[in-house]
């Protein structure tokens, strides 16, 4: 494995900045650096997620990434990965969101998770995923690739903060008991027509399955989930792409809708 310098994994995450500052996207970072390594890809999506901390953007949760085996056989990955959520990524219900902050858009349909306690402990449980939920709530995200025509390995999508753009939540929370996060069926339509189906199961089987492996792993990387946190546990179905003009409704079984408007 190549040894790549600080240096570099610095020029690397100013080099993801300058595209979210609306640069246009790079080459591949696996080519670039000369390594597909997750450690390498790790240390970049830090470096950025301490610089924007350190200019005043707010944390309020994470995403769960490469939760179907699909596309984890597609990067090159054996497990999901993840990325930070700022405040400024969340828009609400209805919302319309400002096309030019995208890059290379498609949304995916999820179920969020809020927390009311925090997931700090070591040896975490489902139990203690499931007792830390306050609610769930259905949500749109919107991924988005600062490299060039979304040619991305795993490298790539981990330093580019696991391919996350903006995350829309909707307004009505619902009780861990009363929806199935593995049964619960997910369709996203674009202007009235179906583009993506699916269901909680394709989300590494389960949601909370899926928010168990988050909370370990930001638990062993020294950034725990806290309460008040929101957490995006993964897609139910597959991408679809999204365009300048599109409106997109949501609908999973017992979590209700959520509209997202691309203006």
């Amino acid at each position: 494995m190549p040894d790549i310098s600080p240096d570099r994994i610095e020029e690397a995450a100013a080099s993801l900045r300058a595209v979210t500052a609306g640069g246009t996207p790079i080459a591949p970072l696996r080519d670039t650096l000369g390594t597909n390594d997750p450690t390498t890809a790790y240390a970049i999506q830090e470096a950025n997620t301490r610089h924007w901390l350190s200019n005043g953007r707010r944390l309020v949760g994470r995403k769960i990434g490469a939760t179907s085996r699909a596309v984890q056989t597609m990067l090159g990955l054996d497990q999901p990965d993840y990325g930070m959520l700022f405040a400024d990524m969340a828009f609400t219900d209805g919302e319309e969101i400002p096309f030019d902050r995208l890059h290379q858009p498609k949304v995916e349909g999820e179920v969020a998770f809020a927390l009311k306690d925090d997931l700090d402990g070591e040896g975490l449980t489902i139990a203690d995923v499931i007792h830390a939920i306050d609610y769930a709530l259905p949500a749109i995200e919107v991924v988005g690739s600062r490299i060039k025509d979304w040619n991305i390995k795993i490298l790539d999508t981990i330093a580019d903060n696991a391919s996350a753009d903006l995350f829309v939540l909707g307004t009505r929370p619902v009780a861990l008991a009363d929806f199935d996060p593995v049964l619960c069926g997910m369709v996203i339509e674009r202007r009235g027509e179906p583009v993506s189906t699916g269901a909680g199961i394709a989300c590494l089987g389960n949601p909370l399955t899926a928010t168990l492996w988050l909370a370990r792993k930001m638990v062993a990387v020294g950034r725990p989930l806290k309460k008040g946190d929101i957490v995006l546990s993964g897609a139910l179905g597959p991408l679809a792409p999204v365009t300048k003009g599109d409106s997109i409704e949501l609908r999973i079984n017992g979590l209700g809708s959520v509209r997202a408007h691309f203006g």
